[in-house]
């Protein structure tokens, strides 16, 4: 009877000792998956702050683009070239004349 409870007790030792093996294994590769998990989160929010930051160029750069477009279509039109000329530059048709006042 005896050498039936000491084979227990010693083979409940090896099985707490595998449990604990097992469980430190678990324990650590938890570790080490929670570790990478957010070092990749942290990656990914400052990815996506250079992403909006340079989103936010590109709707700038387009909005210029398409202003410049804009003024080469005006720049092509003779009745704008005209304002610009009598506005901007103080140049007059000819027959006309300059008048300045006194502000």
């Amino acid at each position: 009877m005896r050498t039936a409870a000491v084979n227990k007790t010693s083979g409940n030792a090896g099985t707490k000792r595998r449990f604990k093996l097992w469980m430190m294994f678990i324990v650590l590769f938890m570790g080490w998956a929670a570790y990478t998990f957010f070092g990749q989160m942290q990656r990914q929010e400052a990815t996506s702050i250079r992403l909006a930051t340079i989103q936010d160029q590109i709707a700038a750069a387009t909005k210029e683009s398409n202003a410049l477009k804009r003024q080469i279509e005006r720049l092509n039109d003779q009745e704008y070239i005209e304002q610009l000329a009598t506005k901007e530059q103080g140049m007059v048709k000819e027959g006309e004349q300059q008048i300045f006042s006194d502000k």
